[in-house]
């Protein structure tokens, strides 16, 4: 995209994930404003009036950095297609898609990725008892960046969620836990960048352990067997064409590699996440420097792919 355009970025928002799309956003802009475009950065609320005066006069493209709920689950990306303003990331349906864990996981199915088993039940069956064998994850339905994920292993005592403390809906999926390294793998449109493998210094990769400097060692390239590693790139690309994906997307693995578990190890597919962090702890913009695409030249990628559904 040709120099001097006006570039929209929204970002932060009213989701769980609020405090870091602001990081993602700030980063955002900056790069806009090194590729020589006008960056005009808009703190998303729920106020739409306020929101389309902010977009006047009309940007030409809108980059989305916000996470979470509302910005990456479709919302407003149907807004932006009823404006007619192209902005990055996926569109409509498969934003609402990849966040819908239990429909996303269907899909994958569908396309022939393993993803580990799992049940959508109402969180009372939780609140009581075990509902499956430990150890077992319970998680959101409808969140990312791992906000309210559960692990509840053999020996633990408390129930893990509770009415009064659980803000995330009267639906859970509960999934068998899977053992073993934590894989994610970028990917731009069709192309995957690489695998990194995530080993946090305490506990499993959840939402501290992301984005808190020191908590999580970043291996890239991650160091599996060359034929795990062809596989997730594949997946990952394999998982981005399954709900529609456009731009920047991120596929999250755990690899059982115990030994002797034979076609009960290896890949499973988690999620897949359409609006990646831009963090400088950020997962895609790692990758991406690996394969030596600098921070401004992925900005500059995700604008030209910008579209309306």
């Amino acid at each position: 995209m040709s120099a001097g355009k006006r570039v929209a970025v929204l970002y932060g928002g009213f989701s769980a994930e609020r405090e870091v799309s602001l990081v993602s956003g700030r980063a955002c802009a900056e790069a806009v404003r090194e590729l020589g475009h006008e960056a005009v950065e808009i703190d998303m609320t729920r106020d739409l009036a306020a929101l389309t005066a902010a977009l006047t006069p009309r940007p030409d493209v809108v980059l989305n950095a916000l996470h979470g709920r509302w910005g990456e689950d479709g919302c407003v990306q149907g807004l932006l297609n009823i404006l007619g303003i192209p902005y990055t990331h996926s569109g409509v349906l498969a934003s609402s898609l990849a966040m819908h864990k239990p429909t996303a996981k269907r899909f994958f199915e569908a396309a022939g990725l393993r993803c580990p088993g799992g049940e959508v039940m109402h969180r009372s069956r939780v609140e009581t008892g075990d509902p499956m064998a430990r150890p077992y994850v319970v998680k959101p339905i409808d969140e990312g960046s791992s906000v309210g994920v559960i692990i509840v292993r053999p020996g633990d005592n408390e129930a893990p969620i509770h009415a009064d403390d659980w803000p995330f809906g009267e639906e859970v999926l509960v999934e068998p836990f899977i053992e073993g390294r934590e894989l994610t793998v970028s990917v731009m449109d069709d192309r995957a960048l690489a695998v990194t493998e995530l080993r946090p210094t305490a506990g499993f990769y959840d939402y501290e352990a992301k984005y808190t400097a020191g908590r999580t060692e970043h291996i890239v390239p991650a160091r599996v067997p060359d034929a795990i590693y062809a596989q997730a790139m594949e997946q990952a690309v394999a998982a981005h064409r399954a709900l529609g994906c456009r731009g920047v997307s991120r596929a999250d693995f755990r690899y059982d590699d115990r030994p002797g578990l034979g076609e009960a190890g290896g890949l499973y597919l988690l999620e897949v996440n359409t609006q990646p962090g831009m963090t400088p702890l950020s997962l895609v913009p790692e990758q991406a420097a690996h394969c030596g695409i600098s921070f401004a030249d992925l900005v500059g990628w995700m604008l030209e792919q910008a579209a309306c559904d």
